[in-house]
């Protein structure tokens, strides 16, 4: 069991460190999503306009890679969640529906950071926080 967990995502990838005796196993996993378009038009069907649908199939993918996340998170007793964009919000939402708000240690706004630097972010967190 994983007591720790911290987790860099944005709507791309997520970079998952699992803590354990003081060093961090690094897991990324990708979205398979590209950058949210938006197109501008008017064609309308019995579905709704072709953005509509857009929005829909892009809210659904981003749902099915943040459960995807929320499986690899475990058994986890703390999660720490942080990154550059909505997605760390939209994930502690998805975090909160399915029952897990008080495993949930921090949220934080930080740029794009490589693997290295997200693992680093971790540990000096839950060292800093180290009365958990």
């Amino acid at each position: 069991m994983t007591k720790e967990v911290g987790l860099w995502i944005d709507h791309k990838q997520a970079v998952l460190v699992r803590m354990g005796a003081g060093t961090g196993q690094t897991t990324s996993i990708a979205s398979g999503m590209e950058k949210h378009v938006r197109y501008s038009g008017h064609a309308v069907s019995d579905h709704g306009s072709a953005e509509d649908q857009r929005d829909r199939q892009y809210a659904a993918h981003l749902a099915k890679f943040y459960d995807e996340v929320i499986a690899q998170i475990g058994d986890a007793k703390a999660i720490f969640v942080f990154g550059p964009g909505e997605a760390k919000g939209e994930l502690e939402k998805r975090l909160t529906g399915k029952g897990l708000a008080g495993r949930i240690v921090g949220i934080e706004t930080t740029d794009k950071m490589t693997d290295h630097q997200v693992a680093a972010k971790v540990r000096a967190h839950y060292m800093t926080h180290s009365d958990r």
